[in-house]
């Protein structure tokens, strides 16, 4: 018992040392990209100058938490497939931007996305939307520090707290010494790795359960568990893929696209975005579902917990069944998740606060580069202190299911702000107070579907009885119907009232249309910044997949065959990547870089 213990700890202590050095590899790609951020538009969006793979991969990694290793996987346990909808969502959304806005939106050359708002909608609504989504963003930041906190208290005995403070630090300091160049960088780097463990632990699952055995001996109904109406499965899932179309389409998350090179660079970024979410929908859950089968008492084995073990279901496949210090490359997987979200996220919201507030109310406009990239600074040390005190915030909330707040967040909030600037690329007659008044209109209905047409209402009305399931998902369900059909509608109801704009805003919104038609083209050939990021990008990779393929010298308690396999597999994915980058780096810079 006693030597039990011991090892235990040992292998704890090697779980943490690995997660310690990622953090201190992630540093280091802030001080790798420092010299870049000179400008605003470097600094806010990499110069629209990166290319597609690091551009797709930061837009895969957007939408991209450790809730999906925490909440997601928890739904996966108890429930089985169902959750993969919203994945599935997610690569229909991209599938949609690779066909239809991913280059319109690169097309607005704007440095951040509420430049693209005010240019479409005006002035009025530039202050809207950025007062209504820099603090969504914020409350979101921090549901995403408190998942992380979740697996990081359960593994390593290390307070919630702790781990919210520590992260948002190590977020602050890339975002803060990098700038876009680094949060996309890091992006990068940190979806290799997600995939790689990922795909490490499918296979773990297939080669010591099968993947059959996992589906059929799942001890629930994969999809209708906890059901009396099958039906509501099918609903919720069209509910959540139409969600997930708005999520990754509107015109706020223009973001992900305004730091492509080009046109076609955005596009193949969509593309590959969606790729990636594709085939991780059929990676991610797997795990969680064979811990199901195996029968783990996930509250026994993570008492910490509480009523949330569940979301330690794809913990406790890893470290039962993979070998020691493959926990510690999942846990870097896991705070790859959440910096990438958050780093994004703290990029975007700085600049849209320094460009889209303080420089047109504070400044009347006339503000130098230089004081903007000071004030963008200030902005991003404060907004990561605020996602940190949210995220301890939202610790203290001991009984609500993070799957659930995301859900009904994106339902109840999120939803009425997204309508607009989903379809501002695509209706061109409405009046520039449309927009807010949309948003007005959808918070009523949020409101209404939450508090007045709740599943118990719905219940009594129609005479049924609803599980706890079903009840949630009515929320979600009522609430994406009466945005799709009342919110929706009502932003088509104000085209009656659209009597033309005044001269200055039907000239902006003229060019705003005939920019996003217009390709942003770039020279043929090979730019010094194309080369610079496969060469960068190339290194740290290889750097990594190396530091992986060590890890088998830690001694293992039933040899090493396994080791050998997992960490290979592992680091030999991320050694491969990096090694063609580093070779497709080879040769002369031809061209310029692009002025645009």
């Amino acid at each position: 018992m006693e030597n039990d213990l011991l090892a235990s700890v040992l292998e704890r202590r090697v779980d943490f040392a690995l997660v310690v050095l990622y953090l201190i590899f992630i540093v280091a790609i802030g001080f790798l990209f420092s010299g870049k951020s000179n400008t605003p538009s470097n600094y806010f969006r990499g110069g629209g100058k990166l290319l597609w793979w690091m551009t797709g991969a930061s837009a895969f990694m957007v939408q991209f938490s450790a809730w999906t290793f925490t909440g997601a996987a928890g739904k996966a346990y108890t429930d089985g497939l169902a959750v993969a909808v919203i994945f599935i969502g997610n690569a229909v959304g991209y599938f949609v931007s690779f066909l239809l806005v991913a280059e319109m939106f690169r097309q607005t050359r704007c440095i951040t996305p509420v430049d693209a708002i005010r240019r479409r909608y005006g002035p009025v609504n530039e202050q809207f939307f950025t007062w209504a989504q820099v603090p969504l963003g914020v409350i979101q930041a921090g549901i995403w520090l408190n998942g992380l906190a979740i697996f990081t208290s359960a593994v390593f005995g290390i307070s919630i707290e702790w781990t919210i403070v520590i992260t948002g630090l190590v977020v602050m300091f890339v975002s803060l010494t990098g700038g876009a160049w680094a949060v996309v960088a890091s992006d990068y780097v940190q979806m290799l790795v997600i995939m790689a463990i990922s795909i490490t632990a499918c296979v773990f699952v297939a080669t010591e359960f099968g993947v059959s055995t996992v589906i059929v001996e799942f001890p629930n109904d994969l999809f209708t568990n906890n059901m009396n109406y099958v039906g509501l499965f099918f609903v919720w899932s069209l509910m959540s893929i139409s969600k997930q179309i708005f999520s990754t389409n509107n015109m706020y998350d223009a973001s992900r696209y305004l730091v492509a090179k080009d046109s076609k660079n955005a596009k193949k970024a969509a593309l590959l975005a969606s790729l990636l979410m594709l085939a991780g929908t059929f990676i991610w859950f797997l795990p969680p579902m064979a811990t199901a089968v195996m029968g783990i008492d996930l509250e026994a084995t993570y008492p910490t917990l509480g009523s949330k073990a569940s979301d330690a279901a794809y913990l406790g496949f890893v470290d039962t069944v993979m070998p020691v210090g493959m926990v510690g490359i999942m846990m870097a997987a896991l705070f790859s998740a959440t910096m990438s979200s958050m780093d994004s996220g703290l990029n975007r919201s700085a600049g849209i606060m320094c460009m889209n507030f303080y420089k047109p109310v504070i400044r009347g406009g006339h503000a130098s580069d230089g004081e903007l990239m000071t004030v963008g600074k200030i902005i991003t040390f404060f907004f990561g202190v605020i996602i940190v005190l949210v995220g301890l915030f939202i610790a203290s909330l001991k009984e609500l299911s993070l799957f659930d707040i995301m859900l009904q967040m994106g339902s109840l909030i999120q939803m009425p702000i997204l309508i607009p600037l989903f379809l501002a690329v695509f209706v061109r007659r409405v009046p520039d107070w449309a927009p807010w008044a949309t948003v007005i209109l959808g918070i009523g209905v949020s409101l209404l579907s939450k508090y007045v047409l709740t599943a118990d209402a719905l219940g009594a009305m129609f005479g049924a009885e609803f599980t706890s399931r079903e009840g949630s998902d009515l929320v979600f369900i009522v609430s994406m119907f009466l945005h799709l059909t009342v919110t929706v509608g009502f932003f088509f109801w104000t085209r009656r009232f659209y009597n033309g704009l005044s001269p200055v805003r039907h000239e902006e919104v003229d060019a705003f249309f005939e920019d996003i038609a217009t390709p942003v083209v770039s020279e043929e050939g090979v730019s010094a910044t194309d080369l610079e990021q496969r060469n960068k990008l190339g290194t740290l990779a290889m750097i990594y997949g190396v530091t992986i393929l060590l890890l088998p010298l830690i001694p293992q308690p039933d040899g090493q065959e396994g080791a050998f396999f997992g960490f290979g597999l592992t680091g030999g994915i991320v050694l491969c990547i990096g090694a063609l980058l580093k070779l497709s780096a080879r040769g002369p810079a031809t061209v310029v870089e692009p002025a645009e």
